[in-house]
Parts: structure tokens; C-alpha cells; sequence
């Protein structure tokens, strides 16, 4: 027996001690993690022994789950934002302070330059724009978590829906592939 092998067998003994009706759902709250979502939680399921079809539904059922309740909170906190500042500026005009007034004055400020943004966010703002909200989400597991993608889109004004679908797809596909290919890995190159 390899070292891998050996590694596999003692992690497949530990994963007996869970009663096998729980098994499934670690894999899912695995798949909810941002940054192992489906693909490792699929790993982690077909290495504890799970079928290969298992793991990769709920490890994908987990993922997509994290990815809507993202959605639904950005979308609610962004409707929140663009309301206040929509009543913030209906009071405000035609409201003008005197001339002197440190408000008066304020108004007319600059802005503090804004953070530069991180490297995965540069390279998903140029997929979003190269590609569309379809590109963005099959691509953007390469940059960030597929959870944060998802908060970036709607955040900037993309349909809730529109998102989920896409986020679906490419959850899906991502998921697939790396189970597919685990399963092959593990089936017959390693033998366990």
C-alpha cells in the first residue's frame, strides 16, 4: 500500500465514525465554505467514501446555497443604499446653504482617491467587461470565490436572477469537472 493510499484509508476510517446519513451534508457545509466551495468539498467527499454522484450534487448544493443567500443579502443591502441616497438627494435639492457656509463649501469637495483594488478584483472587473455576467461567472473561480462574484454583480446593479443563473452554471460545471476528475484520479491512478 502507498502512502497515499494508507492517507485515504486512515481519512475513510475517520469519516466512518460519522453516521453515514450525516456524511452528506459535512460535504455540503464544506461546499458553502467560499474559497473550497464545490470542487473541494467534492474531493472531501469522494475521499471520506462518498458515491461520486453524491459528493458532487451536494457539494455543489452547498455551494449554490451560500452563493443565493449572498445574492439575496446584497440585493436587499444595495436597494437599502441606493434608497437612502435617492431621499438623501431629493432633500437636498433645491436646499442650498448660504454662500460661506461650511456646507455650502463641502459640497464641492473632492472625494478621497478610493483603495486600489486587489489583483482578483482587477481581473474580474476586466472579465465582467470582456465577457458579460456569463463570463464573469464561469471565469471568476480562477479570481475570487464564486460567493464574492456574486456580491460584486449585484451589487453593481445586476439583475438578482441573471446572477443565480449564471452562478448555477458555472457551479455546476466546475463542480462536475472536478469530481469527474478526482473520481478518475482516484479510481485509477491512485487505486482507492
Amino acid at each position: 500500500m502507498t502512502p497515499l493510499q494508507e492517507i485515504i484509508s486512515k481519512f475513510q476510517e475517520l469519516v466512518a465514525q460519522v453516521p453515514e446519513i450525516f456524511q452528506p451534508f459535512i460535504v455540503m457545509l464544506a461546499g458553502a465554505v467560499p474559497f473550497v466551495e464545490g470542487e473541494v468539498a467534492a474531493l472531501i467527499g469522494l475521499l471520506g467514501g462518498l458515491n461520486p454522484v453524491v459528493a458532487g450534487v451536494v457539494a455543489a448544493a452547498g455551494n449554490f446555497i451560500s452563493v443565493l443567500l449572498v445574492v439575496l443579502l446584497t440585493s436587499r443591502a444595495r436597494t437599502a443604499v441606493v434608497t437612502r441616497n435617492r431621499v438623501r438627494v431629493g432633500a437636498t435639492v433645491g436646499a442650498a446653504a448660504p454662500a460661506g457656509h461650511p456646507e455650502a463649501e463641502s459640497a464641492f469637495e473632492e472625494t478621497a482617491p478610493a483603495k486600489p483594488l486587489s489583483k482578483g478584483r482587477q481581473r474580474l472587473n476586466t472579465w465582467i467587461v470582456r465577457f458579460g455576467v456569463p463570463g464573469a461567472s464561469i471565469l471568476g473561480p480562477f479570481a475570487i470565490p464564486t460567493q464574492l462574484t456574486s456580491a460584486i454583480l449585484v451589487a453593481g446593479g445586476t439583475s438578482r436572477a441573471w446572477v443565480l443563473l449564471w452562478q448555477a452554471v458555472a457551479i455546476v460545471l466546475w463542480t462536475t469537472i472536478s469530481t469527474v476528475s478526482i473520481w478518475a484520479a482516484l479510481t485509477y491512478l491512485v487505486g482507492a
